[in-house]
């Protein structure tokens, strides 16, 4: 099974401009998430629409594609990338992963976990990992999306509000006690026709309640596998998320 691992990177971030190209302990950011992609995938690619990004990752040594500047979403990035990194390589790839390019320590782990979504299922379409709250973690925070899964291992739904809703426990600070909460990771893969099909869909009613894409793809059909992490992951959306990067990560400042 052919893998090709795509990391989307933006300049004209609205909370962020540029931050791809910020510097995490005298590497740009998108130099320590391709680094860490390319320990595991033979194939991984930024996908941009800014030269400067380009550039900087030709530079380090990395394969940069470019595309278009009006895309939508991440996703839509991708496909495009995929297509012309089929005919880059000359190489055809089963399943496309989609990777923040704002997680400059993202695991390896969960880059393997995702890998055996596919391998393990045959009948995997798209895959994405989870992980549960800590005990003092915010779970209504509608920031961080949540997730309830069936026995089979499959996503059921994903929401900004708290879910399930613990009707007999009234008490909401207690919560976090009686209920294992899973928050969405976002990392996800696609078989390259599914990645195709999802691109062509409009949005529906609870994407646009919600704001979250997965739920296009579950209103219209599609199964999500999810892995379990242990690993928590840090995303730099704003300068005091880089503040904090910096602050915390400095042991990795030499990896």
């Amino acid at each position: 099974m052919n893998f090709l691992a795509i990391i989307p990177a933006r300049y004209a971030s609205s909370r962020f401009e540029g931050k791809p190209l910020v510097s995490i302990f005298g590497k740009p950011m998108i130099q320590r998430v391709y680094e860490r992609v390319a320990t595991v995938f033979d194939y991984c690619v930024v996908a941009t629409d800014d030269e400067r990004i380009a550039q900087t990752v030709e530079k380090f040594g990395g394969c940069a594609i470019m595309t278009s500047e009006h895309h939508k979403s991440g996703t839509d990035r991708c496909y495009e990338a995929y297509k012309k990194a089929e005919e880059k390589f000359k190489k055809s790839f089963d399943v496309v992963v989609n990777i923040q390019g704002d997680e400059p320590f993202i695991h390896t782990s969960q880059l393997n976990s995702i890998q055996e979504c596919f391998k393990e299922d045959s009948e995997c379409q798209i895959a994405t990992l989870i992980k549960p709250f800590a005990t003092d973690e915010d779970i209504f925070n509608p920031n961080t999306p949540k997730v309830v899964v069936s026995k089979q291992g499959y996503a059921l739904y994903f929401s900004r509000s708290v879910i399930p809703y613990l009707r007999s426990e009234k008490d909401l600070s207690t919560w976090s006690k009686h209920h294992v909460f899973m928050k969405h990771i976002g990392l996800y893969a696609y078989r390259n026709y599914v990645l195709q099909e999802i691109t062509a869909l409009q949005q529906g009613i609870l994407e646009q309640c919600e704001s979250l894409e997965q739920l296009r793809w579950l209103e219209n059909g599609y199964k999500i596998k999810v892995a379990v992490t242990q690993e928590e992951s840090h995303a730099v959306d704003t300068p005091e998320d880089l503040d904090y990067i910096l602050t915390h990560y400095k042991d990795q400042a030499d990896v």
